[in-house]
């Protein structure tokens, strides 16, 4: 629910004239009730124009003569009455939008809703190529092919049609049904380099930001943060693809019953780079540490122990990161999308504490 600044502004004066208190601006950042906001927007950013030469004919309309903007994101912010410094950028995964982010399948208050209630201006993104920023300056082909078996074993919720017990999914159909349809198509390939452009362009708009990855987000978060020096903190949520390592230091690639997982190279200036800044990474449950032929859960399996191996990489150079495996802490049950678990308040507060510690708060 959204109320005004003004009417908010008189009801705490009345409150305040009944209570004889004064109003902290944590009092005005309750935990529930209305949520209020100060300011909300949209725009696009980065992307590339594309031209066509000739003379344009507007009885006889082609592709002479005009333009075709494409390959930008999409991001809508709000600003909550009394913001922290510093804004969290939000950035999903494969086959998501920034959907992943808001009310969780359930219809409980996303990740969104809840740093916002905390105090943190909220960029939700939508990468290039994807939900709204559809526009992509390279066709590709979209096809209607049955996907929500490998889905539903792909992000942990079980083993198609049975769910893992336990889990931290709510069971009810709907709540399926309304997961299943967050899944969305690339309306161009996926480029991890054009979507860290687009994100740097992004950081250069808004300023100094913490920004949220979530699974092949990963890849274009470490390249956003080598772009551009305003990305001030990285929260990766099971990171699942480009793990950056500095040239002579490269691990080999790992092998799954899900295909091969093979890290990437960089310079060593570049890598160098992702030492200056806090990062944390989580990963949840439901996967082994060993080889196994479950396709769903083997994948997770390599992207963590290559996690591992980067994260040690970073703070060989002098970095500051950490990995956080949930069930190493006693947290149990948690899908892929653990801002949407049935615990994310509990997943939220991990972060809020390590936003603390790090005084990015």
């Amino acid at each position: 629910m959204l109320i005004t600044r003004t009417l908010w502004m008189a009801t705490l004066a009345v409150t305040g004239l009944l209570t004889g208190c004064a109003l902290t601006p944590d009092a005005a950042a309750p935990a529930s009730g209305p949520l209020v906001i100060q300011q909300q927007g949209s725009f696009a950013a980065g992307g590339t124009v594309l031209t066509t030469p000739g003379p344009y004919d507007n009885n006889r309309p082609t592709a002479a003569g005009q333009s075709f903007h494409g390959d930008h994101l999409y991001a809508f912010y709000q600003v909550p009455v009394h913001p922290r410094p510093l804004p969290i950028v939000m950035l999903h995964g494969a086959f998501q939008s920034a959907r992943s982010w808001e009310t969780t399948a359930d219809g409980r208050e996303g990740f969104q809703t809840l740093f916002l209630r905390r105090g943190f201006p909220v960029y939700l993104v939508d990468q290039p190529r994807r939900g709204r920023a559809g526009n992509s300056t390279v066709a590709t082909s979209v096809e209607p092919t049955p996907n929500d078996a490998l889905f539903f074993d792909q992000f942990r919720l079980g083993r198609w049609p049975h769910y893992f017990d336990p889990v931290q999914f709510d069971r009810k159909p709907e709540t399926l049904n309304q997961f299943l349809r967050s899944i969305t198509p690339n309306t161009g390939p996926y480029d991890a380099g054009v979507i860290s452009d687009a994100m740097s362009a992004l950081f250069d708009r808004i300023g100094p930001a913490i920004l949220f990855t979530h699974s092949q987000a990963g890849g274009p978060g470490w390249l956003t943060a080598i772009k551009n020096p305003k990305v001030k903190a990285i929260v990766a949520f099971e990171p699942g693809s480009g793990f950056l390592f500095p040239q002579g230091e490269v691990p080999a690639a790992m092998p799954s019953a899900a295909g091969t997982l093979v890290p990437e190279v960089v310079s060593q200036d570049d890598f160098q780079k992702l030492t200056r800044l806090p990062i944390v990474i989580y990963y949840g449950d439901n996967f082994p540490t060993e080889p196994t032929a479950e396709r769903g859960q083997d994948n997770w399996r390599v992207r963590l122990a290559m996690a591992r191996l980067w994260v040690e990489a970073i703070n060989r150079h002098g970095g500051a990161a950490r990995l956080v495996h949930l069930p190493d802490i006693g947290i149990r049950g948690n899908t892929h999308f653990l801002m949407s678990d049935l615990n994310n308040v509990q997943i939220a507060d991990l972060v809020s504490k390590f936003l603390g510690e790090e005084k990015l708060d």
